[in-house]
């Protein structure tokens, strides 16, 4: 193996998959304490499921040596700027957070239907 593919196996192993699983266990107890399930976060939730998927594809990929060194260093660099994005935002703490969190998305996507209408 060579070391971007091995670089970015260990990045998508140490720090990613655990990242996806955490926030969907965040999401099950937003849901088990709020008996939430909006569209909103069940479509987080698929998209997760989605992206973990594609994730484990990848490192196959590189356990059958079917990817190259460079697109592994691209791959890195976007989880990188992908990491450094996420981690400058605040991040949901408790069950108000997430709430407002949902109700922001409600906004914004209105806000979006209102532009179409022009």
């Amino acid at each position: 193996m060579q070391k971007y593919a091995a670089d970015l196996k260990k990045l998508i192993e140490n720090s990613v998959i655990p990242d996806i699983d955490e926030r969907v266990d965040e999401i099950y107890e937003y849901i088990n304490d709020t008996k939430d399930a909006s569209d909103e976060v069940k479509e987080e939730l698929e998209e997760l499921r989605d992206f973990k998927a594609d994730l484990q594809d990848i490192l196959g990929e590189i356990d059958r040596d079917e990817i190259d060194e460079d697109e592994c260093k691209e791959l890195i660099s976007d989880i990188l700027d992908a990491q450094q994005k996420y981690s400058d935002e605040d991040y949901i703490d408790d069950e108000d957070d997430m709430d407002e969190f949902y109700e922001e998305e409600d906004d914004e996507d209105e806000g979006e239907e209102d532009d179409e209408d022009y």
